[in-house]
């Protein structure tokens, strides 16, 4: 029997229309929260707790950001206010005015520009990172000089991350060109920084990238920019890498999945509450406090496509 030629791509035409119904569904569903057990809550935020209380320096920084994402904002500058002004490592003196300034206390926010402009200190790296997580800019002026004057590669992309936030192309198209560097570490912090300001015409690109990596650190930040454009390929890595030996991919996983919206990861991400490490245990208990509330409608929520559907 003849087929009708017409009739085989109207076919094909309805059948791509369905499928993008269902993964725009999907995708409005993942802006919803997610139920969370109150029990697990408090779980949750007991391990954050812990955490911020913890010897261990950036785990409590990064137990102080969950707190703040999950409105404890005023217990984090109770922790952290008295500590910045005993802090003599300028890398440290970033995390704790990070944290503060992301709590709600903006009075120490200089302490991240003074950083940046001194081309003595350690912590030049960590203030532009700063700025960039907490989307601060100043002027602009230091992260542009930065970025067009440092030799330096990690300062150049942390810059160039803080000013894409901001709206500047010049720091988006400087992202968009280390993510074809030859430099493994470049082309990681390129990814991690997409995954909160790239867009669809960064996927290709990590998706080939995603392909050919064999290192789970630099996968886990490949399948975090993936999964955060909405692409389904990143969230299956994500689930991988929870399971991961290493600590460090394990934790960036955790964190990956609340920002991305992996609702699906849900359960993998209470198995890690027992991790026998801090730092995933932190950003597990964050993730899942995140899922548990309503997408935030900001600019770290990149521009989701339809991957796969030609209509």
């Amino acid at each position: 029997m003849r087929r009708n030629p017409m009739l085989l791509v109207v076919a094909a035409s309805a059948l791509n229309f369905t499928c993008l119904c269902v993964l725009r569904a999907e995708e409005s569903k993942r802006q919803e929260p997610l139920q969370l057990a109150p029990e697990l809550q408090e779980r949750c935020l007991a391990t954050l707790c812990n955490g911020l209380a913890s010897d261990e320096f950036w785990p409590a920084m990064h137990a102080a950001e969950a707190l703040t994402l999950a409105g404890h904002g005023d217990e984090v500058v109770a922790a952290l206010r008295d500590r910045l002004p005993q802090e003599r490592d300028d890398q440290r003196r970033c995390g704790l005015t990070r944290e503060l300034v992301r709590a709600g206390d903006r009075s120490p926010l200089s302490v991240l520009f003074e950083i940046l402009g001194n081309e003595q200190s350690a912590g030049r790296v960590h203030a532009a990172e700063s700025l960039y997580k907490i989307g601060e800019v100043g002027d602009g002026r230091l992260l542009r000089a930065a970025l067009e004057q440092s030799p330096h590669p990690p300062l150049q992309l942390m810059a160039a991350a803080a000013l894409a936030k901001s709206g500047d192309q010049a720091g988006l198209i400087h992202l968009r060109g280390r993510l074809q560097s030859d430099d493994r570490p470049v082309r990681n912090l390129a990814a991690w920084a997409l995954a909160r300001v790239g867009g669809e015409p960064d996927v290709k690109r990590l998706l080939s990238l995603l392909e050919s990596e064999q290192d789970a650190t630099a996968r886990v930040m490949i399948a975090g920019a993936l999964a955060c454009l909405g692409h389904p390929a990143g969230r299956a890595e994500l689930g991988r890498s929870l399971d991961s030996d290493n600590a460090g991919v394990r934790a960036m996983a955790a964190e990956f999945v609340g920002h991305s919206r992996c609702f699906e990861l849900q359960g993998k991400l209470v198995q890690r509450l027992d991790d026998p490490v801090l730092d995933p245990r932190v950003r597990a208990a964050q993730s899942l406090l995140v899922l548990s509330q309503p997408a935030a409608k900001s600019r770290e929520q990149p521009a989701r496509a339809s991957y796969g559907l030609q209509l």
